[in-house]
């Protein structure tokens, strides 16, 4: 690794931890003299970090089972290897689930206390409580961002070996994994009981005090939205320079020089570079839209890294196809970020066309919204498709190698600016809670219209986000195949198989028998993982729904909202918290060992199949599940603002039942999948010398 390149990186880390720092000083420094409101953020702090707690020291046992099987099978088994590279691979993976939590928690420690804040700017006027909101995303976004480059940076500087890359990223993967299906599971259950017995069979507001699982709701938005949020992008973009690293290692073994490794350093860290500015300049007028401005300190970031990346490209000679490839990856993130926002935003034709739907009851809410759904899934996986297929033919010229590269920098380049996005990301969950926490401190219509407005430009650049980073995913996981083609060629140059300078692997037939197979079970293991995720937010909705209306039947005065009577938000906050701990770790343990079982009964050819199928059809359900569930949601709000009835109108009563059906969809399991589909892949990586030599057939 050349030293510029370590040196460069190291310091822009530095400068994202900085400015991060920086941004919490200011936000703590925000008023917050609203005992009542102080104390309900008190209660949904210490619920997240309740359940982030319990949830950490189930998933540190879970890490330290899995650093023992590295330990002894990884990267070769123990017999077979050396002592000295599988403990540095274990070391590797438990670096990374360490700054995969830390990426949670320092979310959740500035969320809850960004919440207050922004809840009491909105006092003063809505230019003061956006920046609260962003500013408070924005320290997770320059923490995030920074641990993983650093994180990234020093395993390959003090190892030299791309393929300790990702075992790292396994760690960072896995915890992600556990982390969104846990934080999701626990975020929906919470929203869904409270929404339909609050709204729907009561009709009162949706953070209305009364109502016992507002709080749970409330903690909710932190450990799903934030800190399993932050850990998902966390993983994507260590996964997108992990596979990058490995394919520029093996272009640059060929070379005899360490120049493609060091260009994607240098990428990586102007990527963070360019968010650091999009956010000391971003901000928004009096009378200015909170959409307008984030989308636009989006795009501004967009065109820094764009102008940098170009000028370092000219300075240092790297190749200008690379560079075009990168820049595909960007702008086709910005695309999918730009139709994802017209299926979801309550300005464009989908959601009204829902909203409207909703007036004739619930089925047709259901009905209009997955249709919409599908609708909506078309242009990202075409610009997926398009930005790989381009970057492909685009590096292609340049020699052996390059092509898959290529890819691979399209998905660093999509995920170059993912500080931004990750600031937008939390941002929203912020100042959701804000408008939580001005209804339930009774702080007047006028500072609830302003959150609400906070709010719903949160929801939209949410949905954006979250098709900005499925899309990253996909251009991820597609160049993942790629490092498993380099993983296995490697493999068999070592075990003898082939020479060296040739391939094992070339491509993978579909009239194969064992890629077929391998495509088939993989096509289906991200409709089986939904499910999982799914069912569990159901049967902990069931219970949580009873232990709700439990509380209005036995506690006197509660549901008339008598002075003094206060729900038992803790047995809801505790339910919530058993159930999704219970339910996290089937679902990811299937996608795990379904991934072994078949790379062990068909070997290499079954897993490349098996890649193939679980990429796409992962995709695919991620996006649809995303875009409805975001389309219901903003569709109900839309309502809510005064349309078709207004709130507690039957086309509101509707619009609830669609948004219910939404929530899972949207939290729990859509954005659940792009991780699922990185950690299968890294699982077919990691394990490629054991599926290569080790196969039944």
């Amino acid at each position: 690794m050349n030293i510029f390149a370590f040196l460069f990186s190291l310091l822009i880390s530095i400068a994202a931890f900085l400015l991060a720092g920086w941004l919490y000083s200011w936000v703590n420094k925000q008023d917050s003299n609203n005992e009542k409101i102080n104390g309900i953020a008190a209660l949904i702090k210490s619920g997240a970090n309740t359940f982030l707690k319990k949830e950490y020291i189930i998933l540190a046992k879970f890490a330290g089972v899995l650093a023992v099987l590295i330990f002894v099978f990884l990267p070769e088994p123990i017999w077979k290897g050396s002592i000295g590279q599988n403990l540095t691979m274990a070391f590797a993976y438990l670096f990374g689930t360490v700054f995969s939590a830390f990426a949670g928690k320092i979310g959740i420690f500035v969320a809850t206390i960004a919440n207050k804040k922004t809840a009491e700017a909105a006092t003063k006027g809505i230019k003061e409580s956006f920046l609260s909101g962003f500013r408070g995303g924005a320290v997770m976004g320059m923490a995030v961002v920074g641990a993983s480059l650093l994180g990234v940076t020093l395993v390959f500087h003090f190892t030299g070996n791309a393929t300790m890359i990702l075992g790292f990223s396994f760690g960072a993967s896995s915890l992600a994994l556990f982390a969104k299906a846990g934080g999701g599971i626990f975020t929906k259950t919470a929203d869904i009981s409270a929404d339909l017995v609050g709204k729907v069979e009561l009709g009162i507001a949706e953070d209305d005090p009364r109502n016992p699982a507002v709080i749970a709701d409330n903690v909710g938005d932190n450990v799903g939205d934030v800190a399993g949020m932050g850990a998902d992008l966390f993983d994507s973009h260590v996964a997108s320079l992990a596979a990058a690293l490995v394919m520029a290692s093996s272009i640059d073994a060929v070379l005899g020089a360490n120049t493609t490794v060091t260009l994607v350093f240098v990428y990586a860290a102007l990527g963070l570079l360019s968010s650091i500015f999009g956010i000391v300049f971003a901000k928004m007028g009096k009378k200015g839209s909170p959409t307008r401005a984030l989308n636009l300190s989006t795009y501004i970031t967009t065109g820094i890294f764009t102008v940098l990346t170009a000028v370092v490209t000219l300075i240092f000679s790297f190749e200008w196809r690379i560079y075009l490839a990168t820049i595909i990856g960007l702008l086709v993130g910005v695309i999918i970020g730009i139709t994802t926002d017209y299926f979801t935003n309550d300005e464009k034709k989908p959601v009204r066309n829902v909203a409207e739907a909703s007036k004739s009851g619930p089925a047709l809410t259901i009905i209009s919204g997955t249709s919409y759904g599908f609708l909506s899934v078309l242009p990202a996986m075409i610009g997926i498709a398009v930005s790989a297929f381009a970057a492909y033919k685009i590096a292609e010229p340049l020699g052996p190698g390059y092509a898959l590269f290529g890819i691979s920098m399209a998905a660093v380049g999509m995920l170059s600016i993912v500080g931004m996005i990750i600031s937008n990301d939390a941002y929203g969950p912020i100042v959701d809670n804000a408008r939580g926490l001005a209804e339930m401190g009774g702080l007047g219509e006028d500072v609830i219209r302003i959150t609400d407005e906070l709010d719903s430009a949160g929801n939209t650049v949410k949905a954006v986000t979250k098709g900005f980073a499925i899309g990253a995913a996909g251009l991820t996981v597609i160049s993942l195949l790629g490092a498993f083609i380099s993983e296995v060629n490697d493999a068999a140059i070592a075990q003898g198989l082939v020479s060296a300078g040739q391939a094992f692997i070339t491509g993978f037939d579909i009239m194969d028998p064992a890629v077929f197979f391998g495509l088939l079970v993989g096509a289906a293991v991200p409709s089986v993982f939904s499910a999982m995720l799914m069912l569990g937010v159901n049967r902990n909705a069931e219970r949580m729904v009873a232990e709700i209306h439990r509380q209005f039947e036995e506690i006197p005065g509660l549901l008339e909202g008598k002075e003094g009577v206060v729900p038992e938000s803790d047995k809801c906050i505790e339910i919530a918290t058993t159930g999704a701990l219970k339910e996290l770790i089937p679902a990811g343990l299937f996608a795990i060992i379904i991934t072994v079982v078949v790379g062990i009964f068909g070997g290499v050819y079954a897993i490349g199949g098996f890649l193939a199928g679980n990429i796409v059809s992962g995709l695919l359900l991620a996006l649809f599940m995303s875009n409805s569930g975001g389309l219901w949601d903003n569709g109900k709000k839309f309502i809510e603002a005064g349309n078709h009835g207004g709130k507690g109108s039957d086309a509101h009563k509707a619009a609830v039942v669609g948004d219910t059906v939404g929530d899972p969809f949207k939290d729990t399991a859509g954005p659940s999948i792009n991780t699922q589909i990185t950690v299968v892949s890294l699982v077919a990586s990691l394990l490629a010398v054991i599926f290569l030599t080790m196969s039944i057939f």
